[in-house]
């Protein structure tokens, strides 16, 4: 009798799939409680390897051009369209979801990343502006990337969250550590075969599963992380991070609150100002030729 190969669940960071340095695991259990897999348990020494590769891509991604980093999140959801009966199948599995709730998840996410890449060579235009001078320059302020940046996946929807999460980060040219869902992070782990698979550079995403309790105060501490976004903590835990993140002047964005049902609204979660958070405006003076 064959038995079946069942799927190790690893961490994604620089474009492979490591076990996390602490040798230690976490149990994924169903909505009934019953075993499904274990995840990685990662540790502080995984973030920090984590934002070393997240700095190490950031040069080169940035320096794509606009489009070619649209066609890579349009690629994303290509990829994860083929794939779709597996990211169902997990979701179902690990979240209790119906058929139909988690196909209408997986959908959800496949359609936030094709919105999200149109975004890609339009922001600049919709967040920049010449800016009229009294004298004989042209005076330009235009939104570039932040660099490095630390995101806290919500804990529910699993797949749509850490999807509705990415997107508007890394289309700006920023690259991303991010902490996934604690209770339910298969789909985390997942999506990282997908981007893998998408062309996306190595270290521009990098997904950390354990806990939150442990992963998020070395984001917000460490000092080559340039902001951090949070979807999911308490507000305590928020302002814990905006004070340590004040050390290396770090922008630190709290999106709290949101309920599982939000991510599915398209006017709360689906929304260009979250591309305006992860970037800082450079204003450029040139003169006016003759």
């Amino acid at each position: 009798m064959r038995l079946t190969v069942q799927k190790t669940y690893k961490m994604f960071v620089n474009g492979q799939f490591p076990r996390t340095e602490s040798g230690r695991s976490l149990e994924v259990k169903d909505a009934k409680g019953k075993f499904l897999a274990n995840v990685c348990w990662g540790s502080r020494k995984d973030v920090r390897e984590a934002a070393v590769a997240a700095r190490k891509a950031f040069g080169g991604w940035q320096k794509k051009t606009a489009y070619l980093r649209g066609q890579i999140l349009y690629r994303m959801a290509e990829m994860l369209e083929r794939r779709n009966a597996e990211f169902i199948t997990e979701l179902m599995a690990m979240s209790g979801k119906t058929r139909v709730q988690a196909d209408q998840e997986v959908a959800k996410s496949i359609d936030r990343l094709v919105w999200y890449a149109g975004w890609a060579d339009k922001f600049t235009q919709q967040f920049g502006c010449v800016n009229p001078v009294a004298g004989s320059f042209f005076n330009f302020s235009v939104p570039e990337p932040t660099g490095v940046v630390g995101i806290v996946a919500p804990e529910r929807p699993a797949l749509l969250g850490i999807v509705s999460t990415i997107a508007p980060v890394i289309l700006t040219g920023n690259t991303c550590v991010v902490i996934a869902s604690q209770k339910h992070p298969l789909c985390a782990v997942s999506l990282g075969e997908v981007l893998v698979t998408s062309d996306l550079p190595a270290g521009v995403v990098n997904i950390i599963t354990g806990k939150a309790s442990e992963l998020v105060p070395t984001l917000s501490k460490h000092m080559d992380v340039n902001a951090v976004v949070d979807y999911r903590s308490d507000m305590a835990t928020f302002k814990a991070s905006a004070v340590e993140g004040a050390d290396s002047v770090k922008r630190v964005i709290g999106h709290l609150n949101i309920t599982e049902k939000s991510w599915y609204d398209d006017k709360k979660c689906q929304n260009p100002y979250w591309i305006q958070e992860v970037t800082e405006i450079k204003t450029a003076w040139h003169p006016i030729g003759v």
